[in-house]
C-alpha cells in the first residue's frame, strides 16, 4: 500500500512512536510454545507506573500525529452536535396509573426522568435529575430505573467507574419533597444494576458481581430498611458459562432468574407474592436448549429451539410447563424464517421474525371472533430496522414499535393491533439541511469464496455517488454472538455521506441475519468465515464500482475489532485506513486465562483452547498471534482503561507488537480514554468527539 499523503503532512520530528520494552513471557499449551514480549502490560489494578506511562506516551504520540487534523475534528464535532435537537423529550408511556417520559435540554449530557398523571403532562413530577447526579463524575452511566408495584419507591442503579459494576439506591417518590431526604438509607453495592420487586413493595432481588471475573453469579434478597450485610443469598450459579439476569413475568405474578449461556438457557421462578419463597426450575434443564419464556394469565409462552433450529413459539398451561411434551405449538418452525421474539397481550401476540435478513412483525389474534387470524405490520423502506418499543400494559390493544432505516430517522409508531392501522407518534428531528430524498440505500447479496451469499446494506448521497469506482467507502462489520447489526439511521454518518463516502454494513457470518445457521457457521471452528466474508464483500464492492480501490476504509469495535485485526493480517492491501475500537485481539491468551473477566462465558462462542483442536483453530486467526513483517494500513485504535469487556492491555499489546514488526510508514495510533470503559465516553456530546476523531482520521487519509 502506498504511503498516505497524511504522513508527510503531519509527522512531528520531535516525537517518536513509543517503542515498548520487551520482557519475554513464555506460554506452553498442548506442546506448543508462544512468547509474549508484552505480557507485562497487564495490570489488573490499573496502577502500575510503567504501564500508565506507556499509555500516556501513546496518547501524546497520537495527539502529536493528529495535530494537523484538529481543525477538521472540531468542524466534524460541531457538525454532529449541530444536527442534534438540544431540547428534546420521549413520548410518554403509560405504566399503571402514571405516564413516564424523559427530557433533555440545552447543553445537558443526560436525560432527566419524569412522570405525570396524563399523556399531556398533568401533575408532572421530576423523578430523577440525572445531570445533577452525574456532575461530579468523569464517567457516569445510569443503569436502570425501577418503580415499585405501588408506585411509591424508585430504585436507581449507577456506574461511575465504567466497569459495569453498579450501586443501587432507593428514592421515596411520595413522602418526602426534599431531594436528599427522599433517598432511603438502603444502598446495594457491587451489583449488575438490575433489581426486580416482589409484590409486597418491600422486597427486592438483585444480582451481585464477582469483582474478579465481573460475572453475576449470586442472587440476593434485600428487605428495605435493612443493611446489605443482612441480605439473603437465594441462588448461586457455579457454572460460569452462564450470564445471569432477573425478570418479571408479563402479568407480574412471577419473578425469574434467567441463566443464558451461548447455547443453553435455564429459568428459575418464584411467585412474586411470596417474597420469602424458594426459586425453583421452571422446567428441567437441557443442554443446548435455548428459549425465552413469559407468562400471562393461565399460560406460559415460550420461544424455543426445541426440535426447531430457527425457533418456534409454544405455550403451556401453568400445571404443564414442567413437561415439554405437553407444550402446544402456536407458531411452527420454518427453515427459512428465524423467530426472534414475541410480546404477549391479553388479546394478541406480536411475533418478531426475520426472513432473508429482514425483520417483520406478525400480529396473532388470540381472543374474540377473529381468534387464529394473523397478519403482518407494514413499513415502507425495502430494508430497515424495527423493534417493539415500551408496551408495559398487556391489556392494551395498541402496540408501539421503533422504526429506522439507513435513510429514515428514528421513528416511533403506534399500531392498532385489531386493524393494523399505524400512527407516527414521533420522528427524530435532524437539524440542518437534511432531506431524506437526498440519500439512497440498497441491499445486495455478495457471493463469498465458498458460495455463501452475504447480505450487504449500502447508503450514499445520490448527488455525490457515481458507480464508477471513484468514491471513498467505509465498511463496517461485527459478526459475533448472533448479534445482527441492522440497517438503521445515523445522523453522524451524514458527515461522511455528504463528503462523498459510501457507507456499508457487511452482515457477515457470526450474526443471525440469515437465521441460526448463519450464526453457527461464523463461530468456533468456523470463525474464519466471518473474516473471509468481510474481505470478499470489500473486493466485490470495489469490482462493482461502489468504492475506489485506494479509498477503502473499515471499522469495527469489540468483536468487530477482532474482525479488524484479522482482516488487516489477511488482506492489508485492501484498506487505506482502519478503525479498531475496544478491540478483542489477544484471543488465545485471554481464552486460556479464566481469571480474566467473562472468559468462561465465551467458550461456546470461540471454543475452549484447553482442548487441542480449539487451540489450533483460535491460534490460526488470533490477531496478535498472526502479526507479521508486512505492510499494514493506517490504523487508529481506541480503548478505555477501565474496559470490563475487553481489557485495555489487549490493544496495547497488539499495537506494541505491530510497531515492532510492520514494514511501512503508515500511521499506527493508539488512544486510551483514561476514564472510560467498553462503551466509551458517557453523555450525548462527549461521545461525539470519539466519532469525530475517527471520521477526521479517515477523511485526512484521502489523497488530494
Amino acid at each position: 500500500m502506498p504511503t498516505s499523503p497524511l504522513i508527510s503532512a503531519t509527522t512531528n520530528k520531535s516525537i517518536d512512536a513509543p517503542i515498548a520494552k520487551k520482557i519475554p513471557h513464555k506460554m506452553e499449551v498442548h506442546n506448543h510454545q508462544r512468547v509474549d514480549n508484552y505480557y507485562w502490560m497487564r495490570d489488573d489494578q490499573r496502577s502500575d507506573e510503567s504501564v500508565l506511562a506507556h499509555l500516556k506516551a501513546e496518547n501524546n504520540y497520537a495527539d502529536a500525529m493528529l495535530s494537523s487534523q484538529k481543525p477538521l475534528q472540531e468542524k466534524l464535532f460541531q457538525e454532529l452536535k449541530d444536527r442534534i435537537v438540544k431540547d428534546d423529550n420521549t413520548v410518554p408511556a403509560k405504566d399503571g396509573k402514571y405516564w413516564y417520559h424523559s427530557e433533555i435540554n440545552g447543553e445537558q449530557e443526560f436525560s432527566n426522568y419524569y412522570r405525570a398523571t396524563s399523556f399531556t403532562g398533568d401533575n408532572k413530577t421530576l423523578l430523577l435529575d440525572v445531570n445533577e447526579r452525574a456532575k461530579d463524575h468523569e464517567f457516569y452511566d445510569l443503569g436502570d430505573l425501577s418503580i415499585s408495584p405501588n408506585d411509591a419507591i424508585m430504585s436507581i442503579s449507577e456506574d461511575t467507574d465504567s466497569r459495569r459494576i453498579y450501586t443501587i439506591n432507593f428514592k421515596n417518590l411520595v413522602e418526602s419533597t426534599d431531594a436528599k431526604e427522599a433517598y432511603l438509607t438502603d444502598t446495594l453495592f457491587e451489583t449488575e444494576g438490575q433489581i426486580v420487586w416482589s409484590n409486597d413493595n418491600q422486597t427486592v432481588y438483585y444480582v451481585k458481581k464477582d469483582l474478579e471475573t465481573l460475572l453475576g453469579t449470586q442472587v440476593y434478597r434485600h428487605k428495605l430498611g435493612s443493611p446489605q450485610s443482612d441480605d439473603i443469598l437465594v441462588y448461586e450459579e457455579e457454572d460460569h458459562r452462564f450470564y445471569m439476569s432477573l425478570d418479571k413475568s408479563r402479568d407480574e405474578s412471577q419473578i425469574y432468574i434467567c441463566l443464558h449461556a451461548t447455547q443453553s438457557t435455564h429459568y428459575l421462578a418464584l411467585s412474586a407474592d411470596e417474597p420469602n419463597g424458594e426459586f425453583l426450575a421452571l422446567f428441567p434443564y437441557q443442554e443446548q436448549h435455548e428459549y425465552h419464556a413469559d407468562k400471562l394469565g393461565e399460560y406460559f409462552y415460550i420461544v424455543t429451539n426445541y426440535q426447531a433450529k430457527n425457533f418456534r413459539l409454544m405455550k403451556a398451561a401453568i400445571d404443564q410447563i414442567d413437561d415439554i411434551s405437553n407444550w402446544q405449538e402456536v407458531v411452527p418452525h420454518r427453515e427459512a424464517v428465524l423467530l426472534e421474539g414475541f410480546e404477549v397481550f391479553n388479546n394478541f401476540i406480536v411475533v418478531t421474525e426475520r426472513e432473508q435478513g429482514q425483520i417483520r412483525f406478525i400480529v396473532h389474534t388470540t381472543q374474540g371472533e377473529n381468534a387464529g387470524h394473523h397478519y403482518p405490520l407494514s413499513f415502507d423502506d425495502p430494508c430497515y430496522f424495527a423493534c417493539l418499543d415500551e408496551n408495559p400494559e398487556p391489556n392494551s390493544t395498541i402496540a408501539r414499535l421503533y422504526y429506522s432505516s439507513l435513510t429514515t430517522p428514528d421513528s416511533l409508531f403506534e399500531f392498532d393491533l385489531a386493524t393494523g392501522q399505524r400512527k407516527l407518534l414521533k420522528q427524530q428531528q435532524v437539524l440542518g439541511d437534511f432531506e431524506k430524498e437526498d440519500y439512497q440505500s440498497e441491499r445486495l447479496f455478495i457471493i463469498a469464496r465458498d458460495g455463501a451469499e452475504v447480505p450487504v446494506s449500502i447508503v450514499y448521497r445520490g448527488d455525490k455517488f457515481k458507480k464508477d469506482g471513484t468514491n471513498p467507502l467505509l465498511q463496517y462489520g461485527y459478526g459475533a454472538y448472533g448479534i445482527t447489526i441492522d440497517p438503521d439511521f445515523s445522523s453522524q454518518t451524514l458527515s461522511l455521506l455528504d463528503r462523498g463516502f459510501v457507507y456499508v454494513i457487511a452482515h457477515v457470518r457470526g450474526s443471525e441475519m440469515l437465521g441460526r445457521q448463519w450464526y453457527e457457521t461464523g463461530k468456533k471452528e468456523h470463525k474464519k468465515n466471518t473474516f473471509n466474508d468481510f474481505i470478499d464483500v470489500t473486493k466485490a464492492l470495489v469490482a462493482k464500482g461502489y468504492g475506489a480501490k485506494d479509498k477503502i476504509f473499515a471499522s469495527g469495535g469489540s468483536a468487530g475489532g477482532l474482525l479488524m485485526g484479522a482482516v488487516v493480517n489477511q488482506a492489508p492491501e485492501l484498506y487505506l485506513g482502519i478503525g479498531a475500537h475496544v478491540p478483542f485481539l489477544d484471543v488465545l491468551t485471554t481464552m486460556l486465562d479464566e481469571s480474566i473477566p467473562l472468559t468462561t462465558n465465551e467458550y461456546d462462542e470461540w471454543g475452549n483452547p484447553n482442548e487441542a483442536q480449539a487451540y489450533k483453530d483460535i491460534l490460526a486467526y488470533s490477531p496478535i498471534d498472526n502479526i507479521s513483517a508486512q505492510h499494514y494500513p493506517n490504523i487508529l485504535v481506541t480503548t478505555g482503561l477501565h474496559d470490563s469487556q475487553v481489557q485495555y492491555f489487549e490493544p496495547m499489546k497488539w499495537v506494541a507488537k505491530m510497531r515492532a514488526l510492520k514494514t511501512d510508514d503508515n500511521l499506527l495510533l493508539f488512544k486510551t480514554d483514561m476514564d472510560a470503559g467498553h462503551g466509551g465516553a458517557s453523555g450525548r456530546f462527549k461521545s461525539l468527539k470519539e466519532k469525530a476523531l475517527e471520521m477526521s482520521f479517515f477523511i485526512s487519509l484521502l489523497p488530494d
